[in-house]
Parts: structure tokens; C-alpha cells; sequence
């Protein structure tokens, strides 16, 4: 990735529904050079897709936990792959450290995410959990 290639990118982390005549415009480009690019970001994984992030207001009744998930790493890809059917969880990461996992979650209770969290710690493999409930988010980057 380039300079250009960066813009784009960024401009499209605040505004993923920013026009190409637009972009053209701010990078000062050619319209055919932004779509080029984007075609060739596209191509190249660099873009995986476009998404619509929700606000504070659509998550409002969701209630959100991380789990950090100490695991037998020998079973990993079987782990991963009952986690992957929950439909709660929205996100695993591995990590280096205390813990193995790192599990996100979001439930529309306390009930559903007791539920979630036990079903977690019945999977094989699984040593220890220990979860977190999110309060309020102070800050999101996240694109």
C-alpha cells in the first residue's frame, strides 16, 4: 500500500458510503484512479468487504462480555470451532499471554449470557474462563 492507497482506505474508515466523485476530489484524482484502487485493494484482501457499524442506539438493549478463555492448545481448532456456532459470539482472537483466547460476546440478557458463558466452560479443552461485563464504551475505533 501506497500513500493514495492509505487516503483511501482511511477516508473510507470515516465514511464508507463516501462517493468515488468524492474521494476523487479530496485525494485530488482522477475518479477511474479511486475506483482502480479500490478494485485492486479489493482484490488484494486489503478491503474484506463494507459494513455498517452500529451506534450506541441499536446496541442499547445488547448486553456485551469478553471472555478470556485459558485452553488446552492441543484441541485449539476443535475449541474454535464450537465457539464459531455460537451465535453470541461475535469475535475470537488468540492471544500471547495469560490467556489463550480472547472470546467477545453479546447477549440480549443476563439469562442469555449466563447461558452462553456455561456452555463456553462445558466445551472440552476449556480449563478456565474469566469474564468481563462491558458497562460503557468510552471510546471505539473500531471500523
Amino acid at each position: 500500500m501506497d500513500d493514495l492507497d492509505r487516503k483511501i482506505v482511511a477516508l473510507l474508515s470515516g465514511d464508507a458510503r463516501i462517493s468515488l466523485a468524492t474521494m476523487a476530489r479530496r485525494l485530488k484524482v482522477a475518479r477511474s484512479t479511486v475506483q482502480a484502487r479500490l478494485e485492486r485493494l479489493e482484490t488484494t484482501g486489503v478491503i474484506a468487504g463494507y459494513t455498517v457499524k452500529l451506534g450506541e442506539a441499536a446496541r442499547a438493549g445488547r448486553l456485551r462480555a469478553t471472555a478470556l478463555l485459558e485452553i488446552e492448545l492441543r484441541v485449539q481448532p476443535a475449541i474454535l470451532q464450537k465457539l464459531k456456532a455460537i451465535p453470541e459470539i461475535e469475535r475470537i482472537s488468540t492471544t500471547s499471554g495469560r490467556v489463550d483466547l480472547v472470546v467477545q460476546i453479546a447477549a440480549n440478557s443476563t439469562q442469555q449470557l449466563d447461558k452462553v458463558l456455561d456452555t463456553i466452560g462445558e466445551i472440552p479443552g476449556v480449563n478456565n474462563s474469566e469474564s468481563l461485563i462491558h458497562l460503557t464504551t468510552k471510546l471505539d475505533r473500531a471500523v
